[in-house]
Order: structure tokens, then sequence, then C-alpha cells
């Protein structure tokens, strides 16, 4: 189970007793054959006379609630609508599980996925299942007070009646891992940084070899001998040492070069000696987005069997101010040997990307390096928070992220990347400045970024509108969105898989 709730699946033909009924029908209210047998011959009668009351019109994602027929074995029918024949050919099967999800609540219910030219695949259930099961997550686990015994006891369970049952049940098995994961980032991202300190979240993620993941965790002294000067200067102010978490799947062909992802997780973001100001500073609890999406990715393609090799990694850093915090015009050297002068101790999370980035593809050679990184925002201002900022060298790569972002509806918008954006991160001092200005912000942190990536593809994903207090979706009503598992996941499922 993820996500708080019970999924099984059945043939079109089962019946059940109690808890609710759901059907579909679209803006003609026409039933489907399946929902027809169910409700019996008044069931389009009655749908029609209570749509008419209730001035339900069918459109896509409505939904009118009335007490069961009396010849049908359930407490309450639910009639959902899909729109226009247009609406229903660009059904987001994902949504409508959420949406469905929501109106049923933690209630028993028998869902007919059935309509009038109804041309769902077991891929199409399975991804109604996933967005049930976003939809019922919650965190609560540090509320004293909690719902009465009989409410805690009413889990919400969906039975999906459907073609074929069993097809459906093993595609969802996969989907089943993907909400894992989604939950899972969800959760890092929720936690409050007292509990999830460098040390404690390397450790969690090391809980990731349950499920045949390879995790190497490096410590501030592994780090030191390395030459990662630039992570290790941001997190020098704080009393918990950093981590940096390297995560290998490896399900494709042995030898085969990996896929990288690489997370910014910056578990506590004050802003440093360049402090930020008091209102909304408890959101960056948050500023680990990006690394939580790497784990949750990695956590869905071995729940799934990915057959990719894909490599996860991540630096784990509290950015403070104290007495040993790095300093606005200090000069520290990178991992790859370059000095960055220190303009702004809050544009920390760039430099702890630029060591990850630099180890990354030296050590493990990877065919293509991406990184997530709630890291500007002046990506909040330029893209609001409905869509992620995409920067890339590579048009191939480029063009696959925002396929797979369209297919997940995790959407990414490309932006900019031009040689005057380099030139405003130049130096006087050192190789370059940690930022360029308050002007094309998020553009200046990624030209910045691409200083520590060789001849590899590469794409990075500012993410900082998207990964935390983001706006409400069906399949989400969380603070933390575990935005980008889905995103990846496809992308290595569409892409990358043998």
């Amino acid at each position: 189970m993820a996500g708080g709730i019970e999924i099984a699946f059945e043939p079109l033909t089962s019946r059940g007793s109690g808890g609710d009924l759901v059907v579909f029908v679209g803006d003609d209210l026409a039933l489907s054959g399946a929902a027809s047998e169910v409700l019996g011959r008044q069931g389009a009668e009655l749908v029609a006379r209570a749509a008419m009351s209730e001035r339900f019109k069918g459109k896509a994602q409505s939904a009118l609630s009335i007490p069961a027929p009396a010849n049908v074995e359930a407490d309450r029918l639910v009639v959902i609508g899909l729109g226009s024949e247009k609406d229903r050919a660009k059904l987001d099967w994902t949504t409508l599980g959420g949406f469905t999800a929501g109106k049923v609540g933690a209630r028993k219910a028998r869902v007919v996925l059935d309509w009038p030219g109804f041309a769902g695949s077991a891929r199409d259930v399975a991804d109604f299942s996933l967005g049930a099961r976003l939809r019922s997550y919650g965190f609560d686990r540090y509320k004293t007070k909690k719902k009465d015994e009989d409410e805690d006891e009413a889990t919400a369970a969906l039975t999906l009646l459907t073609a074929d049952p069993t097809a459906a049940e093993t595609a969802a098995k996969d989907a089943a891992g993907v909400a894992e994961g989604v939950v899972l980032a969800r959760n890092l991202v929720n936690e409050p940084p007292n509990v999830l300190y460098p040390e404690e979240y390397a450790r969690r993620v090391s809980e990731l070899t349950k499920l045949g993941v390879e995790v190497e965790i490096l410590d501030l002294a592994q780090m030191k001998q390395l030459g990662m000067g630039a992570l290790i200067a941001v997190a020098q102010g704080s009393a918990r040492e950093p981590r940096l978490v390297i995560m290998r799947w490896n399900g494709g062909e042995p030898g085969e070069a990996p896929l990288a992802l690489i997370g910014k997780g910056v578990v506590f973001d004050s802003g440093g000696i360049s402090i930020k100001s008091a209102g909304g500073m408890e959101d960056m609890k948050g500023d680990m987005g990006g690394s939580a999406a790497v784990v949750g990715t990695l956590h869905a393609l071995a729940a799934r069997k990915a057959k990719a090799n894909v490599i996860g990694a991540i630096g784990i850093v509290e950015n403070m101010p104290d007495g040993n915090s790095y300093r606005p015009s200090d000069i520290v050297t990178s991992l790859s040997g370059q000095t960055i002068e220190v303009i702004n101790t809050d544009a920390e999370g760039r430099l702890v990307l630029a060591d990850v980035l630099w180890h990354i593809q030296s050590t493990y050679k990877p065919k293509a390096m991406i990184d997530l990184a709630t890291l500007t925002g002046a990506i909040i201002v330029a893209l609001g928070q409905d869509i992620a900022g995409l920067f890339s060298n590579d048009d191939d790569l480029s063009a696959k992220i925002t396929a797979a972002g369209e297919a997940a509806n995790e959407k990414v918008w490309r932006m900019p990347l031009i040689p005057a954006y380099d030139k405003a991160i130049d130096s006087k001092f050192a190789d370059m400045k940690n930022t360029g200005g308050r002007h094309g912000g998020a553009a200046t942190a990624a030209a910045f970024l691409k200083r520590y990536v060789n001849d590899v593809p590469w794409a990075h994903l500012d993410i900082a509108g998207v990964a935390m207090s983001s706006t409400p979706s069906e399949i989400n009503r969380s603070w933390g969105a575990g935005w980008g598992v889905r995103l990846l996941d496809r992308l290595v499922r569409d892409n990358y898989e043998r």
C-alpha cells in the first residue's frame, strides 16, 4: 500500500456490496454498457433526473452524488463527468484517478472503468491507480491529536472494475513503485530540519539497499580528501557535518554508461551570513527538494526493476550563520580546481552542485547528467509555481525531458543559456563569482553550473516553484510535492531502458 489506500482489480462483471459505486459519463450523460448493467434499466433515467435537479452537465472534473438505487448493492452512487469527446481524447488518467479518489474520500468504493468510446489500456488503468494513491497522501506524523479510532481504521479502498484486470494489476505494480517514490520524496521535503539533518538524511537514503540500490556515503573527511572545497564551504557554518550520497541502480547492461541524476540537498537554508529575512524562512526546510526527487526516483526505478543503469547523487548540507561560516568576499576552490568568489552566501546551492557534478562526471563517465535544484527565486518570478525551468547544453536531451514532462504532467519550459549570462559571473579576483546579480538570476545560476560540465549532455531543472508550496492539484494536496519523480521515471522508461 502506498499513499494510504488499498486498490484491487476485478472484471467489469463483478458485483459487490456497500460503499460507493462510481460510474463515468460524458457531456451527453450516456452510461456505458457495464454501468447500465450494474444500475439496471432505470439507471440512465435516475442519472438524468438527478443531473437535471443538480444542474450536472457531465463536464470534465465534475461529480454528482446521489443515493444508490434500491436494486444496487451500494450506499451511494457517484457519477463523474468526463466532458466532451474532445475532452475525453486528451484525458489524463492520473488526474482522473486523483479526482475520483478525492470524491470518494476515506471510503470503500467500486469504480466502473468503462464509458462509451472507452479505449483505455492496462497502462491507463495503472495511471488511474497512481493518481488515486497520490491523492490519498497525507503527512501528519507530528500531530498528537489524531482522528478517533474508527476514522483511523477507515482506510480508503478502491476496487477498479476493468475489462482486463490481470493486465491492469500487472501494470499497476510499476505504478505503485512510482507512487512509493513520490511519497518518499514528499516525506523527505515535509520533514522538519531538526529531524532531517545531513547524517539522518544519508541514513534514510541507505535504506534503498533493501531494494537493490548500491549506496555509498561520503563524510566530511572523505570530501576534504577529494577536494570538494565549494560544498564544504557552504556547510562549515553548521554544527551538522555534510554528506555526499551516491546511489547506483544497475538494471541495464553491465558496463553501459549510466544516466546521472544529481540533486541539491540543502536541508535548511538560512542564507548564511547573507541571512534571509524572517518572513517565510520556515519554508527553507524544503531547499532539498531536488535531492528528494533524485532519491524518490531511485526508489521508483528499483521498485519496478527498471532495465537501466542510473546513478543518483545528492550533496547534503545545512547553510547556517556562525563564526565559522563562509563569508561574502571569500574565495573557495572547487573540486574542479576552479576558484569561486563568494558574493552572496545565500547563493549556496550552486556551490554544492558544482562539486557533485564534477565528481560524478569524472568518476562515472555518465551518458548524460540532469541536476534538480530549488535554486532560485528568480525562476518563480519567471514561470510561477506550475512549471519548472529547464536549462541545457543539449537539444536532444532537452527534448526528451520536455516530452517526459508533458507525458507525466510535470511540465518544464526551456530557458536560454547565452554567452552574456556566462560573462555576468566573471570575477575580478577569481575564476567566477557565485552570483551574476539580480537580473536574469535563474539563467546566471545555470551558467555557473555549466562551468562544471564538460562535454557530457547536461540539463539543469530549477524546481524552486514546483517542489514545495506549489499549486494544489487533483493528485497533490501536500506542501512537499515530490515533483520530478514521475518526470524522471518517465524519462528513463521512454529513453534509457533496454
